[in-house]
């Protein structure tokens, strides 16, 4: 026995048509060739930066053989100066206080672009074979020309102005290895020494040096040999250093617009692997301030030892803008291709599943209540078209049937409605008078009792002042014994009198209305000031006044007194750690009359809203023992004699804003 509901549900199988056709359709175009495009272009990028990796160590080739061919050059120079007549007739002929000897060296150093060059004898004093192996193997009879570190101790023995140029400061340097130094003081010396055999048989070396700090044209050369104009791409820079130890001590990279970044330094990822282990760096590295594919290799010096290294690389972003570019081309071509071709295919498909489709959206659409839903197919040839027009005709004879039953369900409910209504009406019309009965009944009660206990409470406070009186007329003089228990009963019965006071105000507020009069809400509220000035200084509360009213208020001086200090020693009372108090008032409209606005805003406890809306009922109050619970409902009663309104809001922990609108007087 069949569901009668499972003739209406659509099969699973009907839509799953629609899926298994979009994808045999789109599966190459949206999951195929995106795979393939992803595939191709991570390998595109490996071989991108691959080949930016073999260009930087292809510019660090040539740095190199620039700089092996310095030396080679500096040696050569050193050998044919050696070997010169010119220097060997010199030799032979000065030999009293040698200064044709120095006039030449100091002249071909000159020449040979040298910070230094001197004749160094065996067994001189001042010799450096101990010291320096270049020199040693001159004096042993071999040329040598390598790279040797001087200290500063060594520079200022040559040159006090060699020791100057080679200071550099040190500049602070993010992911460089920390250090205590605040100068490089050493400095890097291309240095060369050229056997000479004196006239007299002994063994002498002929030593000179170019000093590589701040050796400004060595490096631009470099750089202008390596990155040659349209070497790069459109964009890029090209850079060069030389290091001694991790300092750059000669380079052309910009710390700032026109200042070269002497005395940075290399960061402890890159010092580790070139100077520590000895190896070869190439790859991504910041540089300073922005990323560089950058090469680095070790320099070593005549003892053997890594004392610094050769830098080249060329600015990072247009390689990677460009790698951006193709990208985002490659995508967009990829974006646009699929635009095109997918609506095609999703229109060729949507000729064989359209029909189905609607005939079950339409069923969806009758199990949900749309008995006016449709496939709108039009009779064709096939058998799908021909079960969609069979299936309207199905719709439209339960539509009819569903049409009458519902008229009379509509008949039924509304006669149901109108009795309920009826009995809703009465109701809360009883309701409502039963409501107001027992509020007048309370309110008389309260003032009737509130009337009848104020009087019997006045007769005996009458009688105890009066014999308090008789009590100090008796005492006479003695009574200084006894004037602060007096004065303090004397209080206790004028405050009793002012509960009394409030209580009758409450019960007949008409038989306590004073004389109106006009007033400036600004003096009236400058003048309550001083009545609470002694409660503002004990809780530090700072007081903020914003008069903007041009109007005046009729109201009987006194009573708005009342409320405003009511209202501010409330508000003192909410902030018992202090905090801000504003007074402010300005004019205001209410249902096209002009009125004054007064506020009385602090910055307190604040209250919830149980609180907000029993605030104003007589005798409720939030502050436990103290007060009688009638200042606010007295306030609220004062207020809306005078054809105005008392409001507040608040908000706990944020504060609270009583909100005063008197119309304006006439």
């Amino acid at each position: 026995m069949s569901d009668g509901n499972s003739s209406s549900a659509p099969e699973p199988g009907a839509r799953s048509v629609r899926y298994r056709l979009l994808a045999i359709a789109l599966l190459p175009m949206l999951f195929i060739a995106p795979l393939l495009l992803g595939i191709a272009m991570v390998r595109w990028n490996g071989k991108f930066d691959a080949l930016l990796t073999a260009k930087v160590n292809s510019d660090l080739t040539i740095a190199h053989q620039y700089f092996t061919r310095l030396l080679d050059k500096t040696g050569t120079a050193m050998d044919a100066l050696g070997q010169s007549a010119e220097f060997r007739d010199t030799i032979a002929t000065d030999r009293t206080d040698g200064a044709a000897l120095a006039a030449l060296l100091e002249t071909r150093r000159k020449d040979m672009g040298l910070d230094f060059l001197f004749l160094t004898e065996m067994g001189n004093a001042n010799a450096r074979s101990d010291h320096w192996p270049v020199v040693a193997a001159a004096l042993a009879g071999k040329s040598s020309t390598m790279v040797d570190i001087f200290s500063e101790d060594d520079l200022a023995t040559i040159s006090p102005d060699l020791k100057r140029k080679a200071h550099i400061e040190l500049i602070s340097t993010a992911n460089a290895v920390p250090t205590d130094r605040k100068a490089e003081t050493r400095g890097m010396i291309i240095h060369s020494a050229s056997p000479v055999i004196l006239p007299d048989g002994r063994h002498a070396a002929l030593e000179g040096g170019m000093l590589l700090n701040r050796n400004l044209d060595f490096i631009d050369t470099i750089n202008d040999l390596v990155y040659q104009k349209a070497s790069l791409s459109e964009g890029s820079q090209g850079t060069a250093t030389l290091f001694l130890d991790d300092v750059r001590i000669s380079t052309n990279v910009r710390l700032f617009e026109g200042e070269r970044a002497l005395g940075t330094r290399v960061s402890s990822a890159v010092r580790d692997e070139v100077l520590d282990h000895g190896t070869i760096w190439l790859g991504s590295a910041f540089v300073v301030n922005d990323w560089y594919i950058s090469a680095y290799e070790p320099i070593v010096d005549s003892f053997g030892k890594r004392v610094g290294m050769l830098y080249v690389g060329f600015l990072e972003e247009p390689f990677r803008q460009t790698k951006y570019i193709t990208v985002a081309i490659l995508v967009g071509a990829f974006l646009l291709a699929a635009a095109i071709s997918v609506p095609v295919f999703m229109r060729w498909a949507s000729g064989i599943f359209l029909p189905l489709e609607r005939m079950t959206a339409t069923i969806a659409k009758v199990e949900e209540g749309d008995l006016a839903a449709r496939t709108g197919l039009e009779r064709g040839e096939d058998e799908i078209s021909r079960v969609a027009v069979h299936l309207d005709e199905l719709l439209d004879d339960i539509q009819s049937r569903d049409r009458q039953l519902r008229a009379w369900n509509e008949e039924l409910n509304s006669r149901v409605e109108d009795r309920t209504r009826e009995l809703r009406l009465a109701n809360d019309q009883l309701e409502a008078a039963t409501k107001q009965l027992i509020v007048s009944e309370k309110l008389a009660a309260i003032g009737e009792i509130t009337a009848g206990v104020a009087h019997e409470i006045n007769n005996p406070v009458a009688v105890m002042q009066g014999n308090l009186d008789v009590i100090r007329s008796v005492l006479g003089s003695q009574i200084d014994d006894v004037r602060t228990e007096i004065n303090l009963v004397d209080e206790q019965i004028h405050r009793i009198h002012l509960i009394v006071t409030k209580l009758l105000q409450f019960a007949r507020p008409e038989e306590y209305a004073g004389a109106v009069e006009r007033h400036s809400p600004a003096e009236v509220v400058a003048d309550c000031l001083p009545l609470v000035q002694h409660l503002l200084n004990k809780a530090e509360i700072e007081v903020r006044q914003d008069h903007r009213s041009t109007r005046l208020v009729l109201m009987n001086r006194t009573e708005l007194q009342q409320v405003l200090v009511n209202l501010i020693v409330n508000a003192i009372h909410a902030m018992p750690d202090g905090g801000v108090l504003t007074l402010r008032d300005f004019d205001c409209s209410e249902e096209g009359r002009p009125g004054v606005t007064i506020e009385v805003e602090d910055t307190g406890i604040g209250m919830d809203e149980a609180t907000q809306a029993r605030i104003f009922d007589p005798f409720f109050s939030t502050k436990k023992s103290e007060g009688t619970g009638l200042g606010l409902s007295i306030s609220q009663t004062l207020i809306a004699r005078q054809g105005g309104h008392l409001s507040l809001a608040s908000e706990p922990g944020k504060g609270t804003t009583f909100t005063i609108v008197l119309p304006e007087a006439d």
